[in-house]
């Protein structure tokens, strides 16, 4: 399959808040947050992607078509790092799982911002930590750093990305 990630713009942010709902969804099963009264789960920094220097949302595209999103920031939660960059949110669409998208979408957002970067994951979110480290481990070389914030429930990876 062919994977793309597109930068999602202004026109598109109502095809992005929907796949948002899909995936805190699937993300309640960590976060268990409830779903509102109004039937939404709600991401309340889906806006400052267009209104803040910084932020940047991406589709995942296999073959064309919408197979996920992932949300990039200029900064660093829990590490000094330059030229700072880190995975937000990062969603794959089940029926696009396990077939080396969720892979080649964070290569192509690595490789797109050059820097340090810091990947998360909540401390009982197995699966993410599993998938990241495997992905990390290989862009890398085995070249990053692990981390745990205990106060904060996330583990984490951080590396230095240069431009080719």
């Amino acid at each position: 399959m062919e994977v793309q990630i597109e930068p999602v713009c202004i026109g598109q942010k109502s095809v992005l808040r929907q796949m948002m709902e899909l995936y805190l969804y699937d993300f309640s099963e960590f976060s268990h947050a409830d779903i509102r009264e109004n039937g939404y789960f709600g991401y309340a920094y889906l806006d400052a992607y267009w209104q803040e220097a910084g932020r940047f949302p991406f589709f995942i595209r296999a073959d064309g078509r919408l197979a996920g999103f992932i949300l990039v920031r200029s900064c660093s939660e829990h590490n000094a790092l330059r030229d700072p960059h880190n995975i937000a949110e990062f969603f794959v669409l089940k029926k696009y799982r396990r077939h080396g998208i969720g892979r080649e979408a964070a290569c192509q957002v690595f490789d797109r911002f050059p820097g340090g970067w810091e990947v998360t994951q909540w401390d009982n979110n197995l699966p993410a930590q599993a998938f990241w480290q495997n992905v990390i481990a290989q862009y890398t070389g085995g070249e990053y750093r692990t981390f745990s914030v205990p106060e904060a429930e996330v583990t984490g990876f951080t590396f230095y990305h240069s431009a080719p």
